[in-house]
């Protein structure tokens, strides 16, 4: 009896051993994948502005990159399902530090830094229930001045940092409204769950600023979320927005692979290579090439030249989700509203400019002026066209008063043509960093969720 039961023994750990390592091998090859709620408020009302600007600040610094990533850990691909919600900009709710704290953070695939606000210690006030308590996670920490990327001059870092007395390093965010973002470069990370989490990142930990919501720096710069969590794609719906805003729903992001995609229209990022220096140009930025705008199904006489960098970088066309309208350069927006004022002038509110971006509003019937103007349609290589719903052309901005969600770029204080979220409603957008592609589907993102 006592030999067959060794033997039988010996034939469970055999078996379990054989289990045990074909489970280790089958999850040493699969990325992780998780599915958790991002809730989230609206904009603060300071921020509601930015949501004009947002990725226009810091355009001027944002222009160089480089290969050198030895300094950035690697980390297993991320893979999962979330949502966010719609409020003039993607607010998103992440769980940063350890234990993790609830950061609202703005989803902006046109700036590079994610930081998050951080309040200060300070005697007889309490702390500000949005904001980050460093001293509460225990992966928390900060970078010293002489860590390399504190160096002014290091090639694609494009913050302009400094050394604060404490001998630590400083950045500081201007927004194009003028007002500022300001704090810390620090290192911590992002826990999804007890058992998954990033490795420390490195984020802006900001003490001076107005705002309630921080920032998902998602584009192209290795120092995005993006990039130094080694996210192969991401993507997401926006819902249409509800009148005045005051419903705010919920759209879907993906990290990782998108069960939609197959639906996606492709098309290929423009590349410019580290070489080539231009004043104007954002080369981290998510670059498409665009080829013309047709309105009420007539196409407009506009040069293709002027949707696409010209020598000295201006006029390249990015797809920003973290800008509200859509902004294009001036021979560009001249034509448009040339054709908007040819279809419905004697309509326009004369002298009103809101935001001092927006300059075709209308009092009333906005119903009816949708309807004169028709639906607009931007055309881009390979075929590909996003369609925008008359019934989407005008955003109701106060009291009544809707505008056509296009403005100058000018208006920025920048020489490019954005499409912003307002003209991604409805619509799935994939940006799919390995192969440098960007993708378009149709989708009902409010019945996504």
């Amino acid at each position: 009896m006592a030999s067959s039961s060794r033997i039988f023994v010996l034939l469970l750990l055999i078996i379990f051993n054989f289990l045990y390592i074909s489970a280790q091998k089958t999850i040493k090859h699969k990325p992780f994948s998780m599915s958790f709620p991002l809730t989230s408020t609206s904009l603060s009302h300071n921020s509601s502005s930015k949501a004009l600007f947002l990725s226009s600040f810091m355009a001027s610094n944002s222009r160089r990159q480089t290969q050198n990533t030895k300094t950035m850990p690697r980390v297993p691909s991320l893979n999962y399902k979330s949502t966010f919600k719609y409020s003039m900009a993607l607010i998103v709710t992440l769980p940063i530090g350890t234990p993790p704290q609830n950061q609202q953070m703005v989803l902006d695939t046109g700036s590079q830094l994610s930081w998050i606000q951080c309040h200060k210690k300070i005697p007889k006030r309490p702390p500000p229930t949005t904001s980050f308590d460093p001293s509460l996670s225990s992966t928390f920490s900060v970078l010293p001045c002489t860590h390399p990327l504190c160096k002014p001059r290091i090639p694609d870092f494009t913050l302009p940092t400094t050394c604060d007395q404490n001998r630590l390093c400083h950045y500081s965010y201007f927004y194009a409204d003028g007002t500022l973002a300001e704090g810390n470069l620090v290192r911590e990370k992002i826990t999804f769950s007890r058992s998954q989490s990033t490795p420390p990142l490195i984020l802006g930990c900001a003490t001076e600023s107005e705002d309630a919501e921080g920032i998902l720096g998602m584009n192209l710069g290795r120092f995005s979320f993006a990039s130094q969590a080694k996210v192969q794609k991401f993507s997401y719906c926006v819902p249409v927005r509800q009148g005045s805003h005051a419903v705010k729903p919920s759209g879907t992001f993906y990290l990782g692979q998108n069960p939609n995609s197959h639906t996606f229209q492709y098309i290929n990022l423009l590349t410019f290579p580290q070489s080539q220096r231009m004043p104007n140009l954002d080369p981290l930025a998510f670059t498409v090439g665009m080829v013309g705008i047709k309105i009420g199904g007539q196409k407009l006489n506009i040069s293709g030249r002027v949707f696409r960098p010209n020598a000295g970088g201006s006029g390249q066309t990015i797809i920003d989700s973290g800008t509200e309208y859509t902004f294009l350069v001036e021979e560009a927006y001249n034509k448009v509203r040339e054709e908007i004022v040819r279809l419905v002038g004697p309509r326009l509110k004369k002298g009103y400019v809101y935001g001092g971006a927006l300059d075709m509003c209308f009092d009333n019937r906005p119903i009816e002026i949708a309807r004169l103007i028709g639906d607009m349609t931007l055309q881009f290589e390979n075929g590909v066209d996003i369609l925008i719903n008359k019934e989407r052309m005008l955003d109701e901005v106060e009291g009544g008063i809707h505008c056509v969600g296009i403005g100058r770029s000018e208006s920025l204080g920048i020489a490019s043509n954005i499409i912003g979220n307002f003209h991604q409603q409805n619509l799935w957008v994939e940006f799919d960093m390995r192969n440098r592609r960007v993708g378009f589907g149709k989708g009902e993102c409010s019945r996504q969720v």
